[in-house]
């Protein structure tokens, strides 16, 4: 049933795209955080002219950016987006319930995304099992790896529910954490204790841009 409703949502993410220059319809339920015209709602914690809105995209140009948060705060939440690398060896990541000021990957949680495949061919090194695409940042390594190639949107769904965070990418899930189990590994981490945060996206060193994020809060 699990997978029958991530490939639903792919499927669904997918059709709804449409072209770059328009940003899609949300599905019934969510509210868009990104307007397709301008950052309004939104906030950048380092460099802003790191980021931009462009037609249908919020894009981020390189490295120095720091994060690119809501405004708002979200407790229990659905959140939808899709992405794509315009190169090879890009990384970034997701802020999830996070305090506005430090590192989300400590004051909150941050999913990972990378060029999985690519990344030790581009820069030397391998990378750590918590450092893979879609794994919470230190604390949950990702099942496995469900990346388009580059150039290609990814799909991703994240699902925050009280102590339960699932990861989704292309209708995979990577992760399913209890941040009870969490806590209990790393007690001294104050984001897997945090209930409500912001979201938003990192800059770390190369472009990469974002399309049609979505958010459902849950009851």
């Amino acid at each position: 049933m699990r997978a029958a409703c991530a490939a639903g949502f792919v499927a669904t993410i997918l059709a709804a795209a449409g072209a770059d220059d328009k940003p899609a319809k949300p599905p019934e339920g969510f509210a868009a955080l990104y307007n397709g015209t301008d950052l309004k709602g939104w906030k950048a914690t380092g460099k802003a002219d790191q980021w931009s809105a462009e037609p249908g995209l919020i894009a981020c140009k390189g490295g120095g950016g720091g994060w690119l948060l809501t405004e708002a705060e979200y407790a229990d939440f659905e959140l939808r987006f899709e992405y794509r690398w315009t190169k090879e060896g890009g990384n970034s990541g997701v802020a999830l319930r996070t305090a506005d000021k430090g590192d989300p990957s400590q004051v909150g949680m941050e999913i990972q995304l990378i060029d999985d495949e690519n990344w030790a061919k581009v820069h030397k090194f391998e990378l750590k099992d918590y450092q893979h695409t879609g794994s919470v940042y230190g604390l949950a390594p990702a099942k496995g790896r469900k990346n388009s190639p580059v150039g290609e949107w990814n799909a991703v769904r994240v699902v925050c529910k009280g102590d339960a965070v699932t990861i989704e990418q292309n209708g995979t899930e990577l992760v399913s954490a209890d941040l009870a189990e969490l806590r209990k590994k790393a007690p001294k981490h104050a984001g897997v204790q945090r209930p409500k945060g912001h979201v938003g996206f990192q800059s770390y060193n190369s472009r990469v841009e974002f399309r049609n994020p979505w958010l459902k809060e849950l009851k």
